[in-house]
């Protein structure tokens, strides 16, 4: 069914870097979330008057926050796609992140309405309802509906990246399970007299699960909106095209810019041998950037460092400083590591090293262990150090 709407809807559903063929994937899951989410909506919403449940009538309105948040979805891809202006220079694509907030913002405030409503109705002691058999009927039709809802976003969501609909592949597998949830207790209240209202008890239980579920959602695209960090496997991929150039030795200070799926900046900088042909390299630098861009669709800077690669002195000294880092922890590490002509009384090293995050040591801590790292392997050593932060996350 996923496969036969693709084909159906989506022209070109293989080119997901054109940013028409990813708002086309997002209108149609939208879309659709739209079409079955109102059927369950009223389907619910009925069936929940006619019983009197508040677990139905609830889920039916979680359903009505579905096709609500779908709308959102639809509208944050249809404003994601606009292209960039002189306010927004790099487009507008983060719209895409801020709809699936808002979506896990509705789906706080419907969790929120379902706890209260079932609180008053257990603390009330109001009877549990008396259930026919359509309602279970309703119960087993939503449930396969959602199931596979779930399986359909999460198919195009992966396949064009998308936070939102991933987030609505989500909601939609939590609404099934909270759905089946209610089924149960409708099939034990059909055939056991309990001396409570367990209806009510099942809405409590529906509405954390809810809470839990829209709190998740909103901590995941908070941090895409705030800003994370690049994937590793990214990571190893741009590594792995810069370093295939043999003039290129290593690479350090990689920072990659998110500004929404299929917008990504991302600068580097690139260790070459002092001694090379300058234009030579920069011919280098420049089909490195295009192949980047044509890969994995990411505009690349790259920056060139210089190094000494022939002084044997110096790739000893480089060596034995990187130990002394990997002795304080072994997360740190140095680049741009230059040394003055080795002297009787003191010998320059000068060189940044790369801190994680994770580190806590103070930087005048830091500094000192280093040091003192420094001249317990030669005493003429006089370290000249720049901190840099790690803005890979790995």
């Amino acid at each position: 069914m996923s496969a036969l709407l693709i084909k159906l809807f989506i022209k070109n559903p293989d080119n997901i870097k054109d940013n028409r063929v990813r708002e086309n994937f997002g209108k149609l899951g939208s879309f659709v979330g739209i079409i079955c989410n109102l059927l369950l909506c009223i389907l619910k919403i009925t069936v929940g008057v006619i019983t009197g449940s508040i677990s139905i009538s609830a889920d039916g309105l979680n359903n009505l926050s579905d096709m609500g948040s779908s709308v959102v979805t639809m509208i944050g891809f249809k404003l994601a796609n606009k292209p960039a202006d002189n306010d927004h220079p790099f487009g507008h694509g983060r719209m895409e992140y801020i709809s699936a907030f808002i979506v896990a913002v509705l789906i706080l405030l419907v969790g929120f309405e379902l706890l209260k409503d079932s609180f008053a109705a257990l603390t009330e002691n109001t009877a549990t309802p008396e259930y026919p058999y359509y309602a279970i009927i309703v119960l087993i039709i939503s449930v396969l509906v959602k199931v596979w809802l779930f399986f359909f976003n999460k198919k195009i969501g992966k396949k064009i990246s998308s936070e939102a609909l991933i987030a609505t592949a989500k909601d939609s597998l939590n609404d099934s399970i909270a759905t089946t949830i209610i089924l149960i207790s409708v099939l034990i209240s059909r055939f056991v007299n309990l001396p409570f209202n367990l209806d009510a008890v099942m809405g409590i239980g529906v509405a954390i699960f809810i809470l839990y579920s829209g709190i998740m959602s909103a901590k995941e695209t908070l941090n895409s909106i705030l800003g994370t960090p690049p994937e590793k496997e990214l990571i190893d991929e741009i590594e792995d095209i810069i370093l295939s150039f043999e003039e290129f030795i290593g690479i350090h200070d990689l920072i990659v810019h998110n500004y929404g799926p299929g917008r990504q900046f991302a600068s580097v900088h690139v260790e070459v041998p002092q001694d090379i042909n300058i234009i030579k390299c920069h011919e280098q630098i420049d089909l490195c950037e295009k192949i980047v861009n044509e890969k994995l669709g990411i505009l690349l800077v790259i920056h060139m460092d210089p190094i000494d690669t022939n002084n044997e002195s110096v790739s000893i000294a480089k060596e034995k400083m990187s130990n002394v880092l990997t002795s304080i922890d072994t997360s740190l590490s140095l680049h741009d590591f230059r040394m003055t002509p080795s002297g009787e009384m003191q010998t320059n090293l000068i060189f940044d090293v790369v801190v994680p995050s994770n580190i806590k040591i103070p930087k005048k801590e830091l500094r000192k262990k280093i040091e003192e790292g420094a001249t317990g392997v030669d005493k003429t050593f006089k370290c000249v150090i720049t901190f840099d932060n790690d803005f890979t996350g790995h």
